[in-house]
């Protein structure tokens, strides 16, 4: 988890992954898209594939980068440990809490109706 959250602390980086959630791209494409020289992604590229978030395909000459998305579930459900749920998701939790004890009731009133009758 450490190796993923160091790898995703540059946005550079992030940026990389957020290009490569759409689609494959070559090197020279995701080069393209920043104002930083050829070897500099390079290096970002690297961290991001020891890292296991990305891997390489040699296509020919071309080298095409793939987003490996299941290596940030551990740091996901990790973040999400400290996501307080909104006041919504209590008013909900109620009333779905509410709708269970009436059904409950109800189905205890009238096996109760039944058993007099």
């Amino acid at each position: 988890m450490d190796e993923v959250a160091s790898a995703i602390a540059d946005p550079v980086r992030r940026e990389i992954l957020t290009l490569l959630r759409e689609q494959r791209r070559s090197a020279g494409e995701l080069a393209d898209r920043f104002p930083i020289s050829r070897p500099a992604v390079s290096r970002h590229l690297r961290v991001l594939r020891d890292s296991g978030l990305v891997h390489d395909e040699l296509v020919g000459r071309q080298r095409f980068y793939v987003l490996h998305p299941e290596r940030l579930t551990e740091l996901a459900q990790w973040l999400a440990t400290f996501a307080r749920p909104s006041g919504w998701e209590h008013r909900l939790d109620a009333l779905e809490t509410e709708v269970y004890r009436t059904r409950r009731e109800h189905r205890t009133e009238d096996l109760r109706k039944g058993e007099t009758a």
